[in-house]
């Protein structure tokens, strides 16, 4: 209200100025003292705008709960920053529509992408460079190294945070595997370690309940996504880099068919699969896993609500157990969200979107507004009956982690020894992997084309097929990558 009477009162006297002016000076001398009021004024309105925060991290209208989490932390930051026009703006990263809405000048102030993206980001121009603002707030050095280099440039400079990182396991609808006898003598749930039990406990689950023992995908890049890292424990290399730094596709290997054999008889000899792979993406691997049509699926730490809040399965009959081992070893394909901001944000947006990040309990930080984010979110985990269960590791701050260490104990609300091994596991030396280098996206695409074969034609030639799949993704490779 005082900056609205401020204005005001400097336009009326720079319209009197404007007028007495008039009065004893000729029509080129009006003109230019009306300009330069014009450009007072213009200035003036301008130095007494609001910074827009648009908040694409705003969840959808189809959560409320978590709508309402988020009111509540839009209440606290406002009270904060009441110069600072917070607009809620869901916003769902999608690499078909993203350069077309940042070219038009329509991203978020903040949003979430993949760990496979930051790179093509930043190389298009599309995000901000926040080095400089980390570094004042004492940020910086808190980032995960590992995931630092992700969100970096050449020259080291920064371009986003991490909101989360996660590692794939096997998510486990407990009820089905009770059903089926696959219990111990102790309670705990005989879980598969290797993808040949993956198989045969697939079939005895099916076999004992009429639901499908195991969720794949192959209606979108996901599908591919989780292959990638059966083909790794089959002991493939997808794709490989020479001396010259040229990427070269290795969807061919003997190893990386060995692999989609084995899914390709998981549908045709052990007939474990739901109904329609062709038909399964991201989400629906959770409607199958939460509503009890499947009793397996590859998910991560970070998607715990999916089968539970969303799906409706009890949090104490979720489970989620490490990767299965294969041939070739034991590996989790890791990787995450990071938080990114438009390369139009301003800094004071940049920073505001910052102190939201510390409201909700994002950021390396413990101050009280931390702490009472990461309280708040327990308390909606524990009222959605979403397991309460550690972040994986994308700060390094001590004193971040001990104190997020004392809400999980605070809060706990499962029998950790449903998750103890699958975080024993992506603790261990050796086991994590990264995504692909490359054109991971289209890769992903090529071997969905794969699955989509396979699982749908009992006479399909998988080695045929994956030397197309090797061809086309070269041929993508040498266009974008090799020049």
């Amino acid at each position: 209200m005082r900056k609205s009477k401020l204005l005001s009162i400097l336009i009326a006297a720079m319209l009197i100025m404007g007028l007495l002016a008039g009065c004893s000076s000729d029509s080129n001398t009006d003109t230019t003292e009306a300009t330069t009021a014009a450009d007072a004024t213009q200035a003036t309105t301008q130095a007494v705008e609001k910074a827009v925060l648009k908040l694409g991290i705003w969840p959808e209208d189809t959560n409320p709960n978590e709508v309402a989490l988020h009111e509540g932390y839009a209440e606290v930051f406002r009270q904060a920053h009441p110069d600072v026009e917070l607009v809620p703006a869901n916003y769902k990263y999608a690499t078909d529509t993203f350069v077309s809405l940042a070219e038009a000048g329509n991203l978020p102030t903040i949003f979430e992408t993949w760990f496979t993206e930051p790179q093509k980001l930043i190389k298009g121009g599309f995000v901000r460079d926040i080095t400089d603002i980390l570094e004042e707030r004492g940020w910086l050095d808190d980032i995960n190294p590992s995931i630092r280099t992700l969100l970096s440039d050449s020259n080291g400079r920064v371009y986003g945070i991490p909101r989360d990182g996660y590692a794939l396991g096997l998510m486990l609808n407990v009820e089905l595997f009770e059903q089926a006898g696959l219990v111990n003598a102790d309670g705990s749930i005989q879980y598969p370690k290797t993808w040949q039990e993956v198989a045969e406990m697939g079939k005895k689950i099916k076999d004992a309940t009429g639901s499908a023992g195991l969720v794949i995908l192959a209606k979108d890049n996901a599908g591919g996504w989780h292959f990638s890292n059966i083909a790794w424990n089959f002991g493939a290399d997808l794709t490989t880099t020479d001396a010259d730094g040229k990427f070269h596709a290795n969807l061919n290997s003997p190893e990386a068919i060995a692999a989609m054999e084995y899914v390709k008889s998981l549908r045709w000899e052990y007939d474990i699969l739901t109904a329609d792979p062709t038909n399964e993406d991201w989400g629906t691997g959770f409607v199958n896993l939460g509503t009890g049509a499947a009793a397996m699926y590859i998910g991560a730490n970070d998607a715990v609500n999916q089968p539970t809040e969303t799906n409706g399965l009890p949090v104490d009959k979720l489970a989620l157990v490490p990767m299965p081992a294969g041939p070739g070893g034991q590996y989790s394909l890791s990787g995450g969200t990071p938080y990114m901001f438009s390369a139009d944000a301003t800094d004071a947006e940049v920073n505001a979107a910052l102190d939201y990040l510390e409201i909700m309990g994002k950021a390396p930080v413990v101050t009280d507004d931390a702490i009472a984010g990461m309280k708040a979110d327990a308390e909606y985990r524990v009222n959605a009956g979403i397991p309460v269960i550690p972040r994986f590791p994308a700060w390094t701050n001590p004193e971040l982690l001990a104190a997020e260490q004392a809400i999980i104990d605070e809060y706990s609300n499962i029998d950790l020894k449903l998750f103890n091994d699958y975080f024993t596991a992506t603790k261990t030396e050796g086991n994590l992997k990264l995504e692909e280098e490359g054109a991971t996206q289209d890769m992903y695409a090529q071997l969905t084309n794969v699955l989509q074969a396979v699982l749908t034609d009992k006479n399909a030639d998988v080695t045929s097929l994956m030397n197309t799949a090797n061809t086309n993704y070269q041929g993508i490779l040498d266009s974008g990558l090799n020049k």
